[in-house]
């Protein structure tokens, strides 16, 4: 992931296309659905961070 303090900001698409290729992901579906995940996964991180919701080791 991709951090700054207090957000996440992203994957490391690199670690993330690498993850799908060793699944036998075809890389045409990879670049049409990771960016959709990486945006709601974004999302409802920073927003559980913003609630408090990931201290304590929750994650």
């Amino acid at each position: 992931m991709r951090v700054l303090p207090g957000a996440v900001i992203g994957w490391d698409m690199s670690a993330a296309l690498a993850l799908g290729d060793a699944l036998g992901v075809p890389p045409l579906v990879m670049a049409e659905l990771l960016p959709v995940i990486e945006a709601v996964m974004v999302s409802k991180l920073n927003e559980q961070m913003a609630s408090g919701g990931l201290e304590g080791g929750d994650v």
